[in-house]
């Protein structure tokens, strides 16, 4: 097959393709999922570098693996490979289960990544089928079905297991991965550069940037939500922390939520402390304003500062609550959105700092 050749040659050299081994592999496969391979890099240096192995991990508090893992996104990824690593060194005595099969059972780990983990670290010979997979596959097969649906995912599979080179199956689950990132591009992709450009039936019809077929996206909900900065006597400020089944479970934020209709923002914000903290609030000015966007929603933040008029905070709703001093608010793990926050309160008490110097 021409593939092979082809990845040999034009491979990208990618940290986590040197000194393979199960867990840096691993590592790899689930900090990729949903996420750009650019994005990665420096979040998997500093990762092996933190954590170098399963018994590091396993050691390691949620705190730090959610603080390495700030801003990468999908945090429920983190909380997974730290419950591994403890799983691995109290069940399986420290080594990784072997098979895609055995690998399916730990916790994060689905049918792709239960493939990639299987064939790059132990050279099963079991078949990835990824975005970028699909892709090629829907083109070489010109399939004109929906990849989503059930039979679709099933005609994938079949055809990836079909073309899949028998012990070599890690190199060629890579090929096939790295061809579709390089040059079976979502647009405009580059057929003249492909290896697999003679056997390409949608190329044959010309029409290979057609596929695969995508169905219109819904439109993404949009949400407001209200959040405090609450400072004390010390000038501390008060954040909070996510209960771990909650979405960024683990995190910590500037406590608030979202707005309900009918609502100022003040008015939630209000509302959501005493649900959450159980005090009471005055809300005065504004901060700042955060947009972010998350894989289902997107959302508006906005920032204002908060007095407690009576009671003391107590985590009602919430896990746990902290009263920190700016400079150190950056020693806990938060959310993209809070992040910027955070950035702000420095920023600006940096600034008063050196005015003060001045």
């Amino acid at each position: 097959m021409r593939l092979l050749p082809w990845f040999r040659e034009n491979r990208r050299d990618l940290p986590w393709r040197r000194n393979r081994t199960p867990y840096r592999v691993w590592v790899a496969e689930i900090m990729l999922q949903q996420t750009r391979v650019d994005s990665v890099i420096p979040y998997y240096r500093r990762w092996i570098k933190t954590f170098p192995s399963w018994k590091a991990l396993a050691r390691a508090p949620q705190s730090d693996v959610l603080k390495c893992w700030e801003g990468l996104g999908y945090y429920s990824r983190a909380r997974n490979l730290h419950a591994a690593a403890k799983s691995i060194c109290d069940a399986f005595h420290g080594r990784a289960p072997d098979t895609a099969a055995e690998l399916r059972s730990m916790p994060g780990v689905g049918p792709y990544t239960a493939a990639a983990i299987a064939s790059l670290a132990f050279n099963e010979d079991a078949a990835v089928v990824d975005g970028n997979v699909i892709r090629v596959l829907s083109r070489l097969f010109a399939f004109g079905g929906d990849t989503k649906s059930a039979a679709g995912k099933k005609k994938m599979q079949a055809w990836a297991d079909e073309l899949l080179v028998k012990g070599l199956a890690g190199e060629f689950n890579e090929a096939m991965m790295e061809l579709g990132a390089l040059v079976c591009l979502p647009k405009n992709p580059k057929c003249g550069e492909c290896p697999l450009q003679n056997v390409c039936a949608a190329l044959a019809k010309g029409s290979p940037a057609k596929f695969p077929v995508m169905e219109k996206k819904a439109k993404v909900p949009h949400i407001t939500v209200g959040a405090a900065v609450t400072m004390n006597r010390k000038g501390e400020v008060l954040i909070a922390q996510r209960k771990q089944d909650d979405m960024l479970g683990g995190l910590w934020e500037f406590p608030g939520g979202k707005q309900e209709p009918g609502e100022t923002i003040e008015e939630c914000i209000v509302r959501e402390l005493d649900e959450e903290l159980g005090i009471k609030t005055i809300v005065g000015e504004h901060v700042m304003t955060v947009n972010h966007a998350y894989s289902h929603f997107t959302m508006t933040m906005h920032v204002h500062r908060a007095q407690i008029v009576l009671g003391r905070p107590r985590p009602i709703h919430c896990a746990d609550y902290a009263w920190v001093k700016v400079p150190n608010l950056g020693k806990y793990a938060y959310s993209k959105a809070d992040l910027q926050v955070v950035a702000q309160l420095q920023s600006r008490s940096a600034g008063l700092k050196k005015r003060k110097k001045g």
